[in-house]
């Protein structure tokens, strides 16, 4: 039992494993794609290859990213109480104030409401006070290289965040983030800050890691984004996220809950038996939302700018969340 205990505690206090990989196969790949999307030079890629060199292999990131807490976490309510609590709404409230100037651009510029902007941080980073703690090279190195279905998403995104430090300034060893790679108070991915990051506080300089930027970029984000299979997921200015539904009646053939996208119209809902409690138009694509809870399910009727909140990431826990945390402010303003 002793032999058994010193030898756990050995692996535990092992460094993560050290991988050099300049000589990887997958690295002629990433050199081509450096050079034919992002023009890199040959002296550039000697930086690239230096990085390379001191990249970790942290195989638990791809484990934590398959087994995240949207997908893992089997009830909605201890899902909610991770985000949605007292003082995640006085701290919410508190940005709103702080920063009123630049949400109000915001929302004037793209549509997206303050509360809606807050919540994506309120649940990304706790507004910006926790934003990660693995280095972004290992998070998509790791996964790049590794991972056994995402791979090339990851890989992707592993040339774009080499582009991301040379065009930002930024040490490619020195950036930290989450497991997937995301980074900043918007835990933006690497493409998305090449693309769709702004400079908010016009001071010359793209910075996630500041909040006047981080809340434009969101909501640029929400009214530019567009998914490949997805060409009008944008934020739709002074609509909803979800309807309350009045009445569920699902027979043979309805359409399947939870869907990435809508998946039917709100008069075929109707005629599969689910009822809206708010007036809708008939022709308005959404999909029906069933939430596991003690009780039994809950249900609600997902509208295209809840989608719009599911292309920041394709969970319905997580744009639920965000929903519901963007609710709170709310109510909580008009209150105050």
């Amino acid at each position: 039992m002793r032999t058994t205990l010193k030898l756990l505690l050995l692996l535990l206090a092992a460094p993560l494993a050290q991988a050099d990989y300049r000589d990887h196969p997958k690295t002629a790949e990433l050199r081509r794609l450096l050079v034919s999307d992002y023009r890199f030079s040959a002296a550039e890629l000697v930086g690239v290859d230096a990085a390379l060199a001191t990249a970790q292999q942290v195989p638990q990131l791809i484990q934590s990213e398959r087994q995240n807490k949207e997908t893992t976490t089997p009830l909605w309510d201890d899902y909610l109480a991770l985000h949605v609590f007292p003082r995640q709404i006085d701290d919410g409230l508190k940005l709103l104030r702080d920063y009123a100037i630049y949400f109000e651009r915001a929302e004037a510029e793209y549509g997206v409401p303050p509360v809606v902007v807050a919540a994506i941080m309120g649940v990304e980073t706790k507004y910006g006070s926790y934003t990660g703690k693995h280095r972004v090279l290992d998070a998509l190195v790791t996964q790049g290289y590794e991972h056994p279905s995402r791979q090339r998403f990851f890989f992707s995104e592993l040339a774009a965040y080499f582009a991301f430090c040379r065009d930002f300034g930024y040490d490619p060893v020195a950036v930290r983030g989450s497991y997937a790679g995301a980074v900043g108070y918007a835990q933006f991915m690497p493409s998305n800050y090449l693309r769709l990051a702004r400079d908010y506080d016009d001071n010359g300089r793209v910075d996630l890691w500041t909040m006047p930027d981080a809340i434009g970029s969101i909501a640029h984000y929400f009214s530019a984004y567009t998914p490949g299979d997805r060409p009008t997921a944008h934020w739709r200015r002074g609509e909803p996220l979800l309807a309350p539904v009045s009445s569920v009646q699902l027979g043979q053939g309805a359409p399947e809950r939870n869907p990435r996208r809508p998946n039917a119209t709100i008069a075929q809902w109707q005629q599969h038996g689910v009822i809206s409690a708010a007036e809708l138009s008939a022709d308005l694509p959404a999909g029906l939302i069933e939430l596991p809870r003690p009780q039994g399910p809950e249900y609600w009727l997902a509208l295209p700018n809840f989608y719009s909140v599911m292309s920041y990431n394709p969970r319905v826990f997580y744009a639920m969340a965000v929903t519901e945390l963007a609710a709170g402010l709310q109510q909580a303003q008009a209150q105050q």
